[in-house]
């Protein structure tokens, strides 16, 4: 009797389970099929003809990025228009998974969930997608970049749209290259987009990172003055700076991008609070997206690293690594007196609720740092600034603008990386940006063109 009981309990078990299952797979199919119909390593809407049908994706001037035509995917008419916006549209191939055409293909084609792609074209849904970027912005960014591998983003501040968005190399989604073993070097990171799946080493724009810390966690910093003589010996190690910059006050470390100075600052912080600040700000973060992309975790830990490598992370070099959104949103935090807008690329993806103005692919926007430190980085930023347009004659299309810029090096055999960030301080006009170009030189050099160039189409 005891075996037939246990044996009755055995086969209702496992028959709730096996219902359990059915339910548990029946719920997720409905709730999660959309998802998993665009994963990027889904083929089946990009080769078996779904984008030959799929809606148009236009910028918010409403150029044609990409349209269809007797079965047929196309990309707007000019060749470098192309090639500065295929990381944000993508190709026929699906190759650029962050890419409007991999995360959005379920839109675009107008998927239903009983009838798949077979839904007559009279019945199917408006599957447009327009975007909030400026193909000219994108375009002239790319240009600036020329032949170096680089992003440049530059986003509202206020409302979060993204308005530049172009990252190199790139490629011709009208005529996808052959790579192969003799050319890959050439198309090497040509399917990753910079802007939100790359980090870099930040060099000096993480001096706004540790400027916050020293706010926050250094009440006499503003009465201290710091000694550069070029370098500062750190367990037995150098610091070193390009110039002996003398004694100098908070302010005026931040406007020389000190190292000396700022590499003590940090040991005065700590590790702890270091990176404390560094992960309020969004580093170590992997939740972080535009619309629903997710943005490449920046990374910031200088936990038991010692004092030597400590002050080297303080002023972007160490183990540290940024992305360039992650950067803009900084900018945008510091901009929006401690509130980083959270950026967004969609601007209307044919769905009721977009038509209604109500936002579901915008994030909320995150709490980064008190009113009071961002008054206080506002104003060290801006002394930057006028530095750089004073005798550097930067200029953002007349604007008055608040930013730093960052130089990091990343080996003895390459020229630094080059990194301009900031924002314009100006309402009518109110741009949070980064550019980051690899082996660009000094960042007052290369990356503030890119950003000038975007910033130039946008005003103008």
């Amino acid at each position: 009797m005891k075996r037939i009981m246990t044996r009755s309990l055995i086969v209702w078990f496992v028959t709730f389970a096996f219902v359990a299952g059915i339910i548990l797979l029946g719920v997720r199919v409905v709730l999660y099929h959309g998802d998993w119909v665009q994963q990027p390593y889904n083929g089946h809407i990009i080769s078996n003809g779904g984008l030959a049908r799929a809606g148009k994706i236009t910028d918010r001037a409403g150029q044609q990025l990409a349209y269809s035509e007797n079965d047929t995917r196309h990309y707007n008419s000019d060749l470098t228009t192309r090639e500065a916006l295929l990381h944000v549209v993508g190709d026929n191939n699906g190759y650029i998974s962050t890419a409007i055409q991999s995360r959005y293909s379920n839109s675009l084609t107008g998927y239903n969930f009983v009838l798949g792609l077979g839904i007559p074209d009279s019945l199917r849904p408006n599957s447009d997608i327009k975007l909030t970027v400026d193909a000219d912005a994108s375009r002239a960014a790319f240009n600036a970049l020329g032949s170096h591998k680089g992003a440049c983003v530059v986003y509202n501040y206020k409302t979060g749209e993204v308005l530049c968005d172009t990252s190199a190399p790139s490629y011709d989604p009208e005529d996808p290259p052959e790579i192969n073993e003799n050319n890959e070097s050439e198309y090497d990171g040509v399917y990753l987009d910079n802007v939100i799946s790359s980090t870099f080493t930040p060099g000096s724009i993480f001096k706004i990172v540790t400027a916050a810390a020293a706010v926050e966690n250094i009440p006499d910093i503003y009465e201290q003055t710091f000694t550069c003589d070029g370098y500062l010996d750190v367990e037995g190690n150098p610091i070193t700076c390009e110039y002996a910059h003398g004694t100098q006050t908070f302010s005026d470390a931040f406007a020389n991008s000190c190292n000396c100075a700022f590499g003590s600052i940090a040991m005065q912080v700590g590790a702890d609070k270091m990176k404390e600040t560094a992960e309020r700000l969004g580093f170590n973060k992997n939740d972080l997206k535009m619309s629903d992309i997710t943005i490449a975790t920046s990374h910031y830990d200088a936990t038991g690293a010692g004092d030597n490598y400590l002050a080297w992370s303080g002023i972007g070099q160490y183990q540290d690594l940024a992305n360039p959104t992650l950067m803009a949103m900084i900018c945008s935090a510091v901009a929006n007196g401690g509130t980083a807008t959270s950026p967004y690329i969609v601007d209307d993806d044919g769905k009721l609720l977009d038509k209604l103005g109500i936002k579901t692919n915008k994030s909320p926007d995150i709490s980064m740092m008190s009113a009071d430190t961002a008054s206080r980085l506002r104003d060290l930023m801006r002394g930057s600034a006028e530095g750089y347009a004073n005798n550097r004659g930067v200029s953002l299309a007349g604007l008055n603008f608040c930013a730093k810029t960052g130089t990091a090096e990343v080996g003895e055999d390459k020229d630094p990386t080059s990194w301009f960030v900031g924002f314009t301080d100006d309402p009518a006009h109110p741009y949070a940006f980064a550019a980051v170009v690899v082996e660009g030189g000094y960042g007052i050099d290369a990356a503030a063109s890119v950003v000038s160039a975007a910033i130039g189409e946008l005003v103008n």
